[in-house]
């Protein structure tokens, strides 16, 4: 295992440097056929490999930079995470063009300002648009019907919002668009199915992030649940006992009974089942819930769908894929998930998963969107009953 581990990170490390090796390599093309004599490729390379670095360098020096250090270079760090993707993209193409016109005797003094300012034109286009998709979070509504008595309560109104990733790089500022967004919305309960942090837990509380998030209140109450960044961070008790602070209850293989009309069931996140203490089996967590009253399950990453429909849940919620969140990363997302973003419903189950809204790594969406759902559940008691 250990053996695996250690060439699974050289892998890892192997492409990540020969990625950016590659992506370094035309820019110092493309600056040095620029600017001539007046560029210096010592300076060049040296600053090249500390942009390309920030994330790692922020990650390993947590501990000993300042604190306002390790943030810079984890959101430079974050952006460049994005061109790598879009130079992996960009740049092969790229290649194959100059390989055409070289074979065809084109001076490479014409073709290469050409091809480097298109490709630098894609890049800033497509980062300047993916910024706005992953800042400006929109409203996506889903309508369902539960065949199921709920008490006296007709329908009932939730905003769910997933994958926040609160920490350096998502704070504050998106936060409160959170807050505005869920407020307009009126919601009677507040759901928050997991990756409500980005793995470190001291940047929501060094930058207050709990008073801002403490504005998220609605009648039924606000309950979240953990997902594998909570899991990643290790910070999990620590967490827990902010999100109390501020009125949020956190289920961790928990279920709750609403006002004797609804069950929440709230699941560990799958990482949990690589811990010493696991987690509950679905079937478990519902075991003494009376199924004439809906269930809702928050369960962060989207696996068995059909588990949950034969344990009897009625609407399962999670996140956790982003939907890929940056293009055609969705195209992996979909492979790996029965249901990777959007709504399914499976037999009796009813499941939706969100885009999120946060983000992990580079603060760019292309092909996803950053969304807080509005779900609405009309609840009618089974025609058969009612006879």
């Amino acid at each position: 295992m250990k053996t695996r581990t250690v060439l699974s990170i050289a892998l890892i490390f192997a492409i990540i440097f020969g990625l950016n090796g590659y992506i370094g390599w035309h820019g110092h093309v493309f600056l040095s056929n620029q600017l001539g004599s007046s560029f210096h490729p010592g300076i060049y390379w040296v600053v090249f490999w500390i942009v390309a670095l920030s994330y790692l360098l922020a990650w390993a020096g947590s501990k000993v930079l300042p604190a306002g250090m390790s943030r810079v270079l984890k959101i430079i760090g974050s952006y460049w995470l994005a061109v790598m993707q879009f130079g992996f993209l960009l740049l092969p193409p790229t290649d194959l063009i100059a390989g055409i016109l070289h074979l065809a005797s084109v001076p490479a003094d014409t073709y290469i300002p050409i091809l480097g300012w298109i490709d630098a034109g894609i890049l800033a286009i497509a980062m300047i648009r993916g910024a706005y998709n992953a800042q400006s979070p929109i409203i996506r509504k889903y309508e369902i019907s539960i065949p199921k008595k709920a008490g006296d309560w007709e329908q009932l109104r939730i905003a769910v919002a997933s994958d926040i990733h609160l920490g350096s790089i998502v704070g504050n500022r998106h936060l409160r668009k959170l807050v505005r967004h869920v407020h307009e919305l009126k919601p009677d309960l507040i759901l928050l199915p997991g990756d409500v942090i980005d793995d470190d837990i001291k940047p929501f509380i060094r930058y207050d992030m709990g008073t801002t998030m403490r504005e998220l209140q609605a009648p039924l109450g606000v309950y979240a649940v953990l997902g594998n960044h909570e899991y990643i961070g290790g910070h999990i008790p620590a967490f827990v006992e902010q999100m109390n602070k501020i009125g949020i209850r956190v289920l961790m293989d928990e279920t709750v009974h609403i006002q004797d009309r609804l069950y929440i069931v709230g699941r560990k996140d799958k990482a949990a089942e690589r811990t010493a203490e696991g987690r509950k089996s679905l079937a478990a967590l519902m075991e003494g819930t009376d199924r004439a009253q809906p269930v809702i399950v928050l369960d962060h990453q989207p696996y068995h769908l059909d588990k949950a429909e034969e344990a009897g849940a009625d609407v399962m919620l999670s996140g956790h894929t982003h939907r890929g969140q940056i293009s055609p990363n969705h195209l992996i997302t979909r492979r790996l998930f029965e249901l990777d973003w959007g709504y399914l419903r499976k037999g009796n189950l009813h499941a939706i998963v969100s885009s999120g809204f946060g983000t992990w790594g580079p603060p760019i969406r292309i092909g996803s969107r950053s969304e807080i759902i509005e779900l609405i559940i009309h609840f009618k008691s089974n025609e058969r009953e009612e006879e």
